[in-house]
């Protein structure tokens, strides 16, 4: 009997053979892909990634259209009048504008104007009259106008358009993250179904050569191989599986312009990262914090509220009247003597003032636009504490499940290790004569099973705590 069991005896030994040597040539052929060297590759060239960068492009540039409405304007205009032969007039208009931040425009021009037909307004010396002055909003447009009011909602929306930046970044992060570990999850259940398979296979010829011996009825045979076929369906299930998640996260791997990469037969995923670490209470109150202050919906929403109470400023601004005052030093030909201007003879005797006031009596549309405004505001403040009741819902309900998955992962591996008790003690029965290769492939089979939930578990576990932190607007890129 002892000469008989020494195939059942060396299987431990010849495992340790096979997996070191196979380990050995695994280390040498293939090539690790980390968390980290995934996220830096999807942050560096992937569509989605390139695309959220150009949203901060777009705010810089819309800024810019904007600030355009302060950039001065040079304009000249020609008008020439001839009919039955005679020149009623020649017309030339020239200026420069130059709005100020701060509401007043400044204006400098030169008129020359000839003909024997003229508008005795616009009779004036034969060199031209070229004048200075500024042009002051006294009543609407004196705090705020429309250009300085759009200027500061195009600086607010540079942050929106960073917070939606960092929300497509997140979401992209967070598919390729639970794929990532997809991926470690079918390699490790291919690389377990694999040495079943290597077992079973030994313990076939191990069977096999006992009933040649007489040792062992030929039905044992039969037991031996259709637990080989068992295992090997069962791997052919996993390679398959393992094909696919290798093929979803190539999706998220791209070379520079926008060229999909293919993942390398040889590459495999690190397990670094996937451990069951323990989350503590104060870590989730500083993810409640950290979520109330950057996560990306709640910024938005809150910088929109920004938006509006400048678009509040505004409407509220248009409800005073238009009162506007201008002056203009004028000055024969083109070319101003400062020595002669700032003589307050010539101050006051050589000048173009006017005053503008306008009122609409009921001011329906600007009361309209204020009251519309307003309900706006109260809308989207309702809005922001509907979103941040849901998003502290969700980091509570990331970390309840993280919390649950802590109590199943410790129960699983406590399993795992009793089912790897009944298996070994079912051997050891089977080397001494007391029990049945059915038996011993029944322990087996529950061992695996164990294993892959003990697997599906550790998965889900790196996929929740992967889910904390996004819930919290901070994904974290190991």
């Amino acid at each position: 009997m002892k000469r008989n069991n020494r195939y059942i005896r060396l299987l431990p030994v010849w495992m340790l053979l096979v997996l070191g040597f196979f380990q050995a040539r695994a280390q040498d052929s293939v090539q690790v892909l980390t968390l980290q060297d995934f996220h830096r590759l999807i942050l560096q060239h992937h569509p989605v990634a390139s695309q959220a960068a150009l949203l901060t492009e777009q705010a810089r540039q819309e800024l810019r259209m904007a600030r355009g409405t302060l950039d001065p304007v040079i304009s000249s205009k020609l008008y020439r009048k001839e009919y039955g032969g005679k020149e009623y007039y020649n017309l030339w208009n020239s200026a420069l504008r130059v709005p100020l931040w701060f509401g007043p425009e400044i204006k400098l021009g030169f008129d020359k104007n000839t003909g024997q037909y003229l508008n005795p307004e616009n009779t004036m010396p034969t060199e031209g009259l070229s004048y200075a002055g500024i042009s002051v909003p006294l009543g609407q447009g004196l705090f705020i106008d429309e250009r300085r009011a759009t200027i500061r909602q195009a600086r607010l929306m540079q942050d929106i358009a960073e917070a939606e930046r960092v929300k497509l970044i997140n979401k992209l992060l967070l598919q390729a993250t639970k794929d990532y570990w997809e991926w470690l999850l079918q390699q490790r259940t291919t690389q377990l179904y694999q040495e079943a398979y290597e077992l079973t296979d030994f313990r076939l010829k191990a069977v096999r050569a006992r009933v040649q011996e007489g040792d062992l009825a030929a039905i044992d045979t039969v037991e031996a191989l259709m637990a080989l076929q068992d295992r090997q369906l069962l791997l052919q299930q996993a390679q398959l599986e393992l094909q696919n998640t290798r093929l979803q996260v190539a999706v998220h791997l791209w070379a520079e312009d926008q060229v999909p990469l293919e993942l390398q037969e040889n590459a495999v995923p690190a397990l670094a990262g996937s451990e069951a670490i323990l989350v503590a209470q104060e870590e989730l109150q500083s993810l409640l914090v950290a979520a109330r202050n950057n996560h990306p919906d709640l910024q938005k929403l809150s910088l929109k509220g920004e938006q509006l109470q400048i678009e509040r400023t505004f409407a509220a601004n248009k409800l005073l009247p238009k009162l506007n005052a201008e002056y203009n030093v004028l000055q024969r030909d083109f070319y101003l003597q400062p020595g002669e201007v700032v003589e307050n003879n010539y101050w006051q005797g050589n000048y173009k003032l006017g005053l503008s006031f306008s009122l609409p009596l009921f001011l329906r549309e600007e009361r309209g636009k204020l009251q519309l405004t307003k309900v706006k505001q109260q809308a989207n403040s309702m809005e922001l504490l509907q979103q941040t009741r849901q998003v502290e819902n969700a980091v509570q309900a990331a970390y309840n499940e993280l919390q649950a998955l802590e109590g199943q992962l410790q129960l699983q591996e406590r399993m795992v290790a009793n089912a790897l008790i009944l298996r070994n003690g079912e051997q050891t029965r089977f080397e001494n004569g007391e029990s049945s290769l059915f038996l011993i492939n029944s322990r087996e089979a529950k061992l695996l099973e164990a294993q892959v939930k003990l697997y599906g578990l550790r998965t889900k576990y790196a996929k929740a705590k992967t889910m904390l932190y996004w819930s919290a607007g901070e994904i974290q890129v190991e």
